[in-house]
């Protein structure tokens, strides 16, 4: 008889008495938190987390109130828009939705104002990204109430974006990636992390699902979690050395020390853990070598990187990547194209002045 897989810790299932099963958090100390589908799925882990750190995620009680924004909420979810996305993406977009639901839930959705708009917006300033996500949010939210009939404009038209002065998520330089593998060894589970990364150009979501079933004839397949684009990769030399050489116990290529698939966001923590572990030693005091900023998602932009100097179109580069804006891949071929071009100008200016 096969073991079924126990669930996360604290979570408990119960079958009510409509026949379906619910799971719910419940941590000593905590108040119980609802969770979504079912366990080790993206949605209910990433639910899973945000109970775990003590963010705000119960369903609204007032949610059935006709015109308010919980009810709003609650249908926004039942449209084909919402039930067309990733169950990545529902993560995200629940994990911030909920989190203004709990909020905003009692008020009317056709009460809501621009300057409500801008004033909720303004609250998160200090974090740019979050503050243009939930804005993002109650965009969709206010659209959705707009075509219900619920109102007759879409109160976020007219608020500015916050200012973001980051220019995104690091780029790794090739210096970077020596220094990693310098100190991450071959046959290391951060060395094999690096190398999926690097020779598939793959996201997170995707990278951690990897397994033998899909490479076949020496091509990587597989349909990308986000996007539900699919991408067909031949496996780079060094990479299929380093998947030949991996045991046959488990269905994923990367797994956690306890033999376990990682979850996207637990991948990334304890990536930049391995990062982070890349040290020297300047008078018996360790001191650490790489970025701390430097993450997964900039393993993808370096395999861009690489790819553009080596002479890749942008439609080779979304071959790869699975991009589908030729505008997102144009700027590494850019950026490429300078650097050669630079390199030829003073080429150029070196032979003349001999």
């Amino acid at each position: 008889m096969k073991q079924l897989r126990k669930p996360p810790k604290y979570c408990q299932g119960f079958e009510d008495r409509h026949g379906k099963v619910r799971w719910y958090y419940r941590r000593p100390g905590f108040p119980r938190v609802p969770l979504p589908g079912l366990p080790w799925t993206p949605e209910f882990m990433a639910a899973y987390e945000a109970a775990q750190n003590g963010e705000k995620l119960e369903i609204a009680k007032d949610r059935n109130v006709p015109g308010s924004i919980a009810a709003l909420v609650a249908s926004f979810y039942q449209t084909s828009d919402f039930k067309g996305l990733s169950d990545s993406t529902k993560a995200t977009y629940r994990g911030i939705i909920e989190r203004f639901r709990a909020d905003h839930g009692h008020r009317l959705a056709k009460e809501m104002q621009l300057q409500h708009v801008q004033n909720i917006v303004a609250k998160k300033a200090d974090t740019p990204a979050a503050a243009n996500n939930l804005l993002r949010m109650i965009h969709l939210l206010m659209r959705h109430a707009v075509d219900l009939g619920w109102r007759r404009d879409d109160p976020t038209r007219g608020v500015r974006k916050v200012r973001n002065k980051t220019e995104g998520f690091l780029t790794w330089e090739e210096e970077h990636i020596t220094a990693f593998e310098a100190h991450h060894k071959p046959g290391t589970r951060a060395h094999l992390a690096l190398s999926l990364l690097l020779y598939t150009g793959q996201r997170r979501s995707d990278v951690v699902r990897m397994g033998r079933q899909h490479v076949r004839n020496g091509v990587l397949s597989i349909t990308q979690q986000k996007t539900g684009q699919d991408v067909h990769i031949p496996l780079h030399s060094d990479l299929r050395v380093i998947l030949d050489a991996l045991p046959l116990d488990n269905l994923s290529f990367l797994v956690t020390a306890q033999g376990r698939p990682f979850t996207p966001a637990s991948f990334t923590n304890w990536f930049r853990e391995m990062v982070r572990e890349v040290t020297t030693e300047e008078n018996g005091v360790k001191k650490q070598v790489l970025p701390d900023k430097l993450s997964p998602h900039g393993l993808r932009k370096a395999t861009c990187r690489r790819l553009a100097e080596a002479g890749c179109t942008p439609h080779e580069i979304m071959a790869i990547s699975g991009h589908r804006s030729l505008a997102e891949v144009t700027r590494y071929t850019v950026a490429a194209g300078r650097k050669d071009l630079a390199k030829r100008a003073i080429a150029s200016l070196d032979k003349k002045e001999g």
